[in-house]
């Protein structure tokens, strides 16, 4: 049985085909489309996941569809009728596009799959999943556990903003939910668009950001802006907040509690928006411990699920793992809405199919790794480095490890390329720019040179899965980096009094271990483990690197640059290659250096994307 998985039409939108339960590709329309966060029909995604398999349109049982739109108009009218008469102005904006398209999409989708197969479309072949019920799926049936508790948490689905689900085998039933308006995820984002940055994007500024600052604002935001049960279950004071009805988040209730307007996108940061960011994070941390508590008091269950865009917040899994409430945690990499694209598969293929879970057979989990993209063959690569211009050398295997884990050591940025495309927003060594983490200006030149982004956000080391607790205070594995832990004490460089007292961004030029790179100010790392069997090339260049410097890890951050969705093709590396100080790629089997290329392709890309 094959069922194609769609998510589509508000951000991120992504295809999943599955057949006979296991998942065959997976990739988000952005990656081909080159526009970040695309929300419009995934034709290309499609496309891809139908010549990955081999097969065309007409072969497939079942599409799904990751919500239930009828229901997020129920919603849209009735916040509205709320809040009546106040925002009219948007509510007059919203309903002729609801009425045009979202309300009507089994058609509008129908019609779409027309066009793709070229012929009619059998419109009962469409299903629709809820929203909250898709996410808690693409948790669920990939995970490696036979029985948890699912906890999903994001800005809005139709109705839930937070939900509870148990599996069992290939059953799961939503046992609980906490409505809009009131949501964990929209005032996240509240204070995301508060502090300067765009939301839906920004939210991973704000969790970097946090570290700098100070909670000075926590108690406020406890006493003013949400109340929160022993349980975990919340409710917003809506009093502070214009999300409802305007266009935008806060309002001016908001801006004087806290002291002030809203900071504007790319103005100076402050101490203040530090503090914002580390007091709302602190705030988020404590209601999600305690919906994970309530919820292990309540089932009974010891396994926990993640999903939703709140679970791609790592500093609260890495937090919520180290208090041991449940025995293991599974975060679904392509958490947000993306990955209701799987969700809603797995929801036609086990509920509404009622067909089994496929075995483990030894994997960890059913995400293969999460490298479900697209990949290239040799003579691909080839073909499209020579149409693009570029120079390259074609090298054996162990010598293209032996060259890039050379570069890595010397302190060159090197852009990997390798096998399939990640789905979700992380990149995992398929589509990485790579560093070496030893090296106390690598942040800076990479964050500066490279991806062309704020000084302060902080890289994630990929660490040889062997050796993690060697480096880190983490008992366990993090292979879609989504945990966030401690340097171990021993790695750790003692700061002196004058370096104890800086504030802000001052702290960032110290040292704080022996892998400054990717040592954050308050002394943690968002891992990634490397593990041979998902991705063995990508291990074994960690290990030459090992074997050369004493150093089992690297710098890994996405091939791209602010405002870029990560590349797709070897064309869209090299690209990005020319654009940026990249000083050496590696894509397949072909190697590459700066100083051998040709100076006219060389391009300005530092503005060639819209800012993030």
């Amino acid at each position: 049985m094959r069922i194609l998985g769609i998510s589509a039409f508000y951000h991120d939108s992504a295809a999943v085909l599955l057949e006979g339960g296991d998942i065959s590709a997976a990739a988000q329309e952005e990656r081909f489309t080159r526009k970040k966060h695309d929300q419009r029909f995934p034709h290309q995604a499609i496309d891809y996941c139908l010549r990955e398999a081999g097969i065309g349109l007409a072969d497939v049982d079942f599409v799904a569809f990751y919500d239930k739109p009828f229901l997020k108009f129920e919603r849209l009218l009735e916040t509205y009728v709320a809040f009546a008469p106040k925002g009219f102005r948007s509510f007059r904006m919203a309903i002729p596009v609801w009425l045009k398209e979202k309300l009507f999409q089994k058609h509008l989708l129908t019609r779409r799959l027309k066009e793709h197969l070229g012929e009619d479309f059998d419109p009962a072949k469409l299903l629709f999943a809820e929203h909250h019920q898709s996410h808690a799926a693409s948790a669920f049936f990939p995970s490696p556990f036979d029985d948890a508790v699912v906890l999903t948490m994001d800005g809005v689905g139709e109705w839930a903003t937070t939900s509870a689900a148990i599996g069992r085998g290939d059953q799961l039933e939503v046992i609980k939910e906490i409505h809009f308006p009131h949501s964990l995820g929209l005032l996240y984002s509240a204070f995301t668009y508060y502090t300067g940055f765009k939301i839906n994007s920004g939210e991973y500024k704000v969790m970097g950001l946090a570290p700098y600052g100070r909670p000075v604002f926590a108690e406020a935001i406890r006493e003013h802006l949400i109340d929160v049960k022993d349980d975990g279950s919340f409710r917003l004071n809506m009093a502070y907040f214009d999300y409802c009805t305007g266009d935008r988040s806060t309002n001016a209730k908001f801006d004087a509690l806290f002291g002030g307007p809203p900071r504007q996108p790319e103005d100076r940061l402050t101490q203040r928006e530090m503090d914002l960011a580390a007091s709302i994070q602190v705030v988020i941390e404590e209601v999600v411990i305690k919906l994970a508590r309530g919820l292990r008091e309540e089932t009974g269950l010891d396994k926990l699920c993640l999903a939703g865009g709140v679970a791609l917040n790592c500093v609260a899994n890495g937090k919520l793992w180290r208090e041991g409430i449940f025995s293991d945690v599974f975060v679904q990499p392509a958490a947000g809405d993306a990955g209701g694209a799987l969700g809603a598969a797995l929801t036609a293929y086990h509920l509404h199919r009622s067909q089994p879970r496929r075995a483990l057979n030894g994997a960890r989990d059913r995400m293969k790794g999460s490298y479900l993209g697209p990949s290239f063959t040799q003579p691909e690569i080839e073909d499209e480095l020579r149409s693009a211009g570029a120079r390259f050398a074609v090298l054996a295997e162990d010598a293209l490890l032996d060259a890039t884990a050379d570069a890595l050591a010397e302190g060159l940025a090197v852009g990997w390329f390798n096998g399939r495309m990640e789905f979700g927003p992380r990149a995992l060594g398929a589509r990485s720019i790579l560093g070496d983490p030893r090296s106390p200006d690598t942040q800076t030149v990479l964050n500066l040179k490279v991806k062309y982004r704020e000084s302060f956000r902080p890289f994630a080391p990929s660490v040889l899965a062997e050796y993690v607790a060697d480096w880190f205070e983490h008992e366990g594995i993090s292979p879609y980096m989504l945990m966030v832990a401690p340097v171990r004490e021993d790695r750790r460089i003692p700061m002196s009094a004058e370096q104890e007292a800086l504030f802000g961004i001052d702290k960032l030029k110290v040292p704080r271990s022996q892998i400054p790179a990717v040592t954050h100010v308050d002394y943690s790392a968002r891992l990634q483990t490397v593990h041979s069997d998902t991705h063995p090339l990508y291990h074994r260049l960690i290990t030459k690197f090992f074997e050369r410097t004493g150093c089992p890890a690297v710098v890994n951050t996405s091939f791209n640059v602010r405002g870029e969705p990560i590349v797709c093709t070897p064309t869209d590396a090299f690209r990005c290659f020319m654009g940026t100080e990249l000083d050496v790629l590696a894509v397949g089997r072909c190697f590459l250096r700066k100083a051998d290329q040709d100076e006219s392709l060389i391009r300005d890309y530092k503005d060639a994307f819209e800012l993030d």
